[in-house]
């Protein structure tokens, strides 16, 4: 599989649109050789076809890889008539949270390839993480093109025990909101310690920006790097003992995640 593989992006919401740019962007696939299928009017890039229904679409098309970025909870709707693009050329990469591959094997047939995939947010900026889960009659090129789709957007990991995802959904694609309310808890926490509400916001903001992009950058642990901000007996310090006390920030996170988990295999039913 390559750029000149015909790809159908079936939903062209915040996360399809993130992808199509970045696949365009980095030159993955060619514009003439994307279809999206979405009924919304939706802004697209030059050379980029949309049809609102796959009833609109060649009768004899044979696309490579149907790209599913449709919500978990309309899928039951959209996916049937893509039936019809099952077969052993054709690779289905799914980005619905919560539908397991049995999911996509029930209503696309036993024989059709899936790859399941929990990328997150921010792929909208080039710096996602996505994990993905193959069935048996994934390809190693299609295995290999699935991986390059979604690189274009952050990095990519495997897993080959599926039931795993559910921690991933946990950790990474819910993860953007717990540091966003990391974000929301310390601007207010600023307001309460006497700051004009707008610093506090920009104060914090920045804050996890830029200590985020310090952990990307930086090749050390993030415990190295927390400890090189924190002089004894100092302010950090103080605030740690707060943080990492025994009912501290670990135990609600691992509460937190365990929740998560337990609440994706719940929509995997």
């Amino acid at each position: 599989m390559a750029a000149d593989s015909l790809l159908l992006l079936v939903g062209c919401g915040k996360m399809g649109q993130a992808l199509l740019g970045g696949w365009l962007a980095g030159g993955v696939i060619d514009a003439g050789r994307v279809i999206v299928i979405e009924p919304a009017e939706v802004t697209l890039p030059a050379g980029v076809r949309r049809v609102a229904g796959v009833a609109e679409l060649a009768p004899d098309l044979a696309p490579n890889v149907v790209v599913l970025a449709v919500k978990p909870q309309a899928m039951d709707d959209v996916l049937p008539p893509y039936v019809q693009f099952a077969g052993p050329d054709t690779v289905f990469l799914s980005i619905a949270a919560g539908k397991p591959v049995g999911y996509f094997e029930r209503l696309l047939g036993p024989s059709a390839a899936i790859v399941r995939a929990m990328p997150n947010t921010p792929a909208a900026v080039g710096r996602g993480v996505t994990v993905l889960c193959a069935n048996r009659h994934v390809s190693p090129g299609m295995r290999d093109f699935c991986a390059t789709l979604l690189l274009a957007v952050g990095a990519v990991d495997w897993v080959e025990d599926e039931s795993l995802m559910d921690a991933v959904t946990a950790v990474s694609g819910s993860g953007p909101a717990y540091v966003f309310l990391l974000a929301e808890a310390l601007a207010q926490a600023g307001v309460a310690a006497g700051l004009p509400a707008a610093l506090a916001a920009k104060l914090a903001r920045l804050t996890v920006a830029g200590s985020g992009e310090l952990l990307m950058q930086s090749d050390e642990a993030a415990s190295t790097l927390r400890e090189n901000v924190t002089s004894p007996g100092g302010t950090t310090a103080a605030a740690l003992q707060v943080l990492m006390a025994e009912d501290g920030l670990t135990r609600l996170m691992t509460e937190a995640v365990a929740a998560a988990t337990r609440r994706s295999r719940e929509l995997a039913g």
